[in-house]
C-alpha cells in the first residue's frame, strides 16, 4: 500500500563526517569542527554524526563568495 503524500516522512539522506569530508575536499577534522561549531547541523547517533544533504547544501550555499 502506497502512502499517502500529505503524510510526513523521512526521505532525507544522511552522510557520514567521511563522506562530508570528501565531497568538501576537506579533512574529516574540518567537518568535526563546523559541526561543533553550530555552523553544520548535524544528528548524533550513537558515537557518530550524520549530516543531513539539505543541511549541507544550505551551508555550501550560504558560504558561497563572489569572485573578483
Amino acid at each position: 500500500m502506497a502512502k499517502p503524500k500529505d503524510q510526513n516522512t523521512m526521505e532525507s539522506r544522511f552522510m557520514t563526517v567521511s563522506e562530508v569530508a570528501a565531497s568538501l575536499r576537506v579533512s574529516t577534522m574540518t567537518v568535526y569542527r563546523l559541526i561543533n561549531s553550530g555552523l553544520l547541523p548535524a544528528a548524533r547517533i550513537g558515537r557518530s554524526f550524520r549530516v543531513r544533504t539539505e543541511d549541507l547544501e544550505h551551508y555550501v550555499t550560504a558560504h558561497l563568495t563572489a569572485a573578483g
